[in-house]
């Protein structure tokens, strides 16, 4: 029985491919652009480019609203009042996963989401990320449309 469990798991991890409702590819190529965010704002950078758990599709939110469902390779862009602590969270396996990111007025922040081994499916975790770092992952990926959840 474990074994079965186990190969349903991994499977689910490793193989098929989620996707979710694109933006076009102008709108992507501009928010690759990377311009500063409107006065007083923030920019979030929300993305996912991990291999496993290419099946998944997870919700992000933040401060309680949909962002979107990520699946593979996208990233999301969304703007928060800068000067404040905004949560942004993960759907996991059993609760979601959250952080709490202060931001300065006038500039892009990057959030990594990353799918990790559960106990019956994979959950999903969140990270910060260097601009530069965050930059170059973004670039890679494409833009999802924004405020569709599975909750």
């Amino acid at each position: 029985m474990r074994k079965i469990a186990l190969v349903i798991m991994l499977s689910a991890l490793f193989t098929g491919c989620a996707s979710v409702k694109m933006e076009s590819k102008e709108d992507s190529s501009k928010a690759k652009q990377f311009a500063q965010p409107q006065a007083g704002n923030s920019g979030l950078y929300i993305y996912r480019d991990s291999f496993v758990g290419k099946a998944l599709k997870k919700d992000i939110w933040v401060n309680g609203k949909c962002v979107g469902e990520s699946a593979p390779d996208v990233f999301f862009y969304a703007e928060v009042a800068g000067g404040k602590e905004h949560s942004i969270s993960t759907e996991s396996e059993f609760s979601p996963n959250a952080m709490m990111l202060l931001v300065d007025a006038g500039k892009n922040y990057f959030i990594r989401q990353y799918i990790k081994m559960g106990m019956f499916v994979g959950g999903a975790g969140l990270e910060s990320i260097s601009e530069e770092e965050g930059k170059v992952a973004v670039a890679k990926l494409e833009l999802a449309k924004p405020g569709t959840c599975s909750e």
